[in-house]
């Protein structure tokens, strides 16, 4: 029942976003016409030649990183990098498997010097590796904040777009995105683990302080209340 309900919201999610996207095109066209009506079947092909252009790119790419991965993978790097790593990550993703905390180590390494062409394919991995019958769990939505936070030791690939912008100190940028991707991570990571849960029937943990709290109030009142009846009770006899 829980995997018909997860897929049906993918499903909602997808038809959505093609909603949205739609609009989005239909507005666009529109005001277009209005405005410039000269230009919109060369912004069209513009648009699809850019979107072409993107996609082979994004090809090269991800087959680069994917061979850098799998030769990782044949020499045991992502083993060394898990091994270097598992203290931190069974810490935040509790009773995951070797296999998830290999890949979610890759994901996390190459995050932090920047590669995200190499974190994007081992985040995926990560995420398929962790999926419970169809279903996301708390460890996931903690992956998915992490990856978008995104500590930053190198940011490669920011210091390469100043560089080619001509800029005349490019590695400027690496001590604020630190601090900056630091303390979001902080706050994403402590947000998810108050109010993320696995399923109904688990708690979380603000759901816990606030039963600890409703209980600590219920013995204060309990007490309360019997010292009032037995001084109630002494003033009688």
């Amino acid at each position: 029942m829980s995997t018909k309900k997860h897929i049906c919201t993918l499903e909602a999610v997808k038809y959505c976003m093609n909603l949205v996207f739609t609009a989005i095109v239909l507005t666009s066209s529109i005001i277009l016409i209005f405005t410039n009506p000269s230009e919109v079947f060369p912004s069209m092909i513009e648009g699809v030649g850019g979107a072409i252009d993107l996609c082979f790119k994004l090809c090269a790419i991800y087959a680069v990183w994917l061979s850098v991965l799998k030769i990782m993978e044949k020499t045991g790097l992502d083993s060394g990098l898990a091994r270097l790593l598992r203290p931190v990550i069974r810490r935040l993703f509790k009773g995951e498997s070797a296999e998830s905390e290999k890949w979610i180590s890759v994901n996390l390494a190459s995050n932090m010097l920047g590669m995200g062409g190499a974190s994007t394919p081992a985040g995926i991995k990560a995420m398929a590796s962790m999926e419970k019958g169809g279903k996301a769990t708390s460890n996931m939505d903690l992956l998915v904040v992490i990856n978008a936070t995104s500590i930053q030791l190198i940011p490669a690939t920011i210091i390469a777009l100043h560089a080619s912008a001509g800029s005349g100190n490019p590695s400027s940028i690496i001590a604020p995105t630190l601090i900056s991707s630091t303390i979001a991570t902080v706050v994403g990571v402590v947000l998810t683990k108050l109010f993320s849960k696995d399923n109904e029937d688990k708690p979380t943990i603000t759901q816990k302080l606030k039963m600890k709290l409703y209980d600590f109030i219920k013995r204060i009142k309990t007490k309360k209340s019997t010292k009032s009846k037995s001084k109630n009770h002494g003033g009688g006899q």
